[in-house]
């Protein structure tokens, strides 16, 4: 699979990664055993990068991944993960002693003396412009605790006073047929400053792969029940804020602007992967079969420029109204 480079920080990740929320928690439940064999999957596929953080399962995610790299120590595997969101959402939280707690607690569940990447989850906006908090993460560097860091960002403006530091590697930012806002002016500015940009919430929560209806019912304990309207947490994380009967009839359209060969996800990762400044693009998967998939779109053809443009019609025409003025 293709490896692309981020600049600031040298590191080298598959073009299709794999993020592992559902391996923790919030897409209702996945066992262990079931969890080992979408990693398994997915690493035979070619996938080299794995996304987690601290809060998944409250630590599940990233025990069920170092269990997993124990058991195949012949695989050169990238691990991000990140912090900040296992305390109250204030800007007071992020500095230096709690970073180090959080990054002690993510060596411990990772089994590993320093982090491959670690990344602010999602903080409170103030906390971007506080020169105190980018200190504390050349710190964690600094003494060895993780090779590079980054942030994971709800909007677009937040990305962009992310890039504007010097030392964060990279960016993970919600980009997909339907949230294509950030490639207005995220993604010119970080190819420019060479910060990766990691792609998350790539199928809008599963809308892009066609499967759903209206009727679709979703488990208690999923994120796509429980928080369409953000009463857990940033609504854009959840079929990335799109109104779910809009979401359903837009990837129903979706669907049938998919070329002949691709599934509506693979075409979906596609066009992610044709962006220019994207690094790599994180999908879940909840089966051995999801990731699979998933991984075979690196290998299929690029999206012509008309099924492009037709592409973009669908998302000014349904969807733009909805997220460009909050994202």
């Amino acid at each position: 699979m293709e490896q692309r480079v981020i600049g600031r920080s040298g590191q080298n990740l598959s073009v299709i990664g794999l993020g592992t929320w559902q391996l923790g928690a919030d897409w209702g439940d996945v066992d262990e055993k079931d969890a080992l064999a979408v990693l398994e999957a997915a690493a035979e596929s070619g996938i080299t990068f794995f996304d987690t953080a601290d809060v998944y399962g409250d630590g599940r995610s990233e025990q069920t991944i170092a269990a997993f790299l124990r058991g195949r120590p012949d695989l050169d595997v990238t691990v991000a993960t990140k912090m900040g969101r296992r305390v109250d959402q204030i800007p007071e939280n992020y500095v230096l002693k709690n970073f180090r707690e959080w990054n002690d607690r993510s060596r411990r569940n990772l089994g590993v003396e320093r982090l491959d990447l670690v990344q602010l989850h999602c903080p409170p906006t103030a906390v971007y412009s506080t020169d105190e908090v980018f200190d504390a993460l050349d710190t964690l560097v600094e003494e060895g605790r993780t090779a590079a860091y980054g942030v994971s960002v709800e909007t677009c403006a937040e990305a962009l006073e992310a890039i504007a530091r010097p030392h964060v590697a990279s960016v993970q930012i919600i980009l997909n047929p339907f949230r294509m806002k950030p490639l207005l002016e995220v993604l010119p500015a970080a190819a420019e400053a060479g910060v990766g940009i990691i792609a998350r919430v790539p199928l809008a929560s599963g809308l892009l792969s066609g499967k759903y209806t209206k009727d679709t019912v979703f488990a208690e304990n999923d994120h796509r029940t429980f928080n369409r309207h953000g009463e857990a947490f940033d609504q854009g994380e959840t079929f990335s804020g799109v109104d779910y009967a809009t979401g359903v009839e837009a990837a129903a359209e979706f669907s049938g602007l998919v070329p002949a060969g691709f599934t509506p996800a693979q075409a979906a990762l596609r066009w992610i992967m044709q962006q220019p400044g994207v690094t790599t693009v994180i999908p879940g998967a909840r089966t051995p079969e999801q990731a699979r998939t998933n991984a075979e779109a690196a290998s299929l053809p690029p999206l012509s420029e008309e099924t492009l443009a037709a592409i973009r019609e669908l998302y000014e025409r349904r969807i733009k109204e909805q997220v460009e003025n909050r994202w």
